[in-house]
């Protein structure tokens, strides 16, 4: 049976106040002579457990007087500052956020600002996966190098949208295959080609971050950059080395390393991530390992 990718859990979740239980079983006990159970105890009632429902406050995001001095968090971008990536080896729920005006990037939530954040990337609108949350706060993957860049996003106003979506993308290296997934349930599986030793593809968890086509070049009619980059290479054709999932005019790339960190998918993968009736959404998570 093949793999199914599992959503990696959120941090926060709502905690019991146990010691207002604690208090009141106290006060009781107190109150009830030493040589003569508790009522509830003597008939042999269950325990109660008492709590109350806390949420952690919400953080407050700084004021960024002047987003055109932050350097922009997209492919070209390095963000030395921005906090790595903790659990690169879990594929993220499917939760997207899209910035429908230019977004401050913070390297933690009600810390100072790292970047901006674009509408779009290489003509495509961005849509990053949220990778953590917190009241008022979604930490997401951020296309820039250095690879497993993150930052956090406030959500305490109206500049993010919001979706989720079910597919998922997972490429083995060593086994030469890419599997798409949809809904937990396998779409396709491809025999493909990847980096050689000496540019080999890189690892972790990224995403789709656009659709593109290239009138300059004839070995795909479309291309997936994807939010991680080359470790072999600074730029490359004179872009930023961006590691993408694109075609190749030929079949003897794939099962092997044939790439210089690329993924080359055979003609009828690029089919299915572009079905017009149901295509692979910008913003998809993928797991390279």
């Amino acid at each position: 049976m093949s793999e199914t990718p599992q959503p990696a859990p959120n941090r926060w979740r709502v905690l019991a106040l146990w010691l207002a239980g604690i208090a009141l079983v106290g006060t009781a006990g107190a109150l009830l002579s030493p040589s003569r159970p508790a009522p509830d105890a003597a008939r042999g009632a269950e325990p109660v457990e008492l709590g109350v429902e806390l949420h952690a406050p919400v953080v407050a995001a700084r004021a960024v007087p002047n987003l055109a001095g932050l350097p922009e968090a997209s492919t070209f971008s390095t963000i030395p500052t921005a906090p790595q990536d903790a659990t690169a080896e879990e594929i993220p729920d499917g939760q997207l956020v899209h910035p429908t005006a230019p977004v401050p990037v913070f390297n933690q939530p009600g810390g100072p600002a790292i970047a901006v954040l674009p509408i779009t990337q290489l003509g495509s609108d961005t849509w990053l996966p949220v990778i953590e949350e917190e009241p008022g706060w979604v930490q997401v993957l951020l296309p820039s190098r250095p690879n497993g860049s993150t930052g956090w996003l406030s959500t305490q106003d109206n500049t993010l949208d919001s979706r989720s979506t079910t597919d998922r993308i997972v490429i083995d290296r060593a086994a030469f295959r890419l599997t798409l997934y949809r809904d937990h349930q396998q779409i396709g599986t491809w025999s493909v080609g990847v980096g050689t030793a000496a540019s080999p593809t890189p690892t972790g968890r990224t995403f789709v971050l656009a659709s593109m086509t290239d009138a300059k070049q004839k070995f795909s009619p479309v291309i997936f950059p994807l939010g991680i980059h080359s470790t072999t290479f600074t730029t490359y054709g004179g872009g930023p080395g961006t590691t993408g999932i694109h075609g190749w005019p030929t079949t003897d790339v794939f099962g092997r390393p044939s790439s210089d960190g690329c993924i080359r998918v055979p003609a009828d993968a690029l089919t299915t991530f572009t079905n017009p009736a149901d295509p692979v959404p910008i913003g998809t998570p993928v797991l390279i390992r």
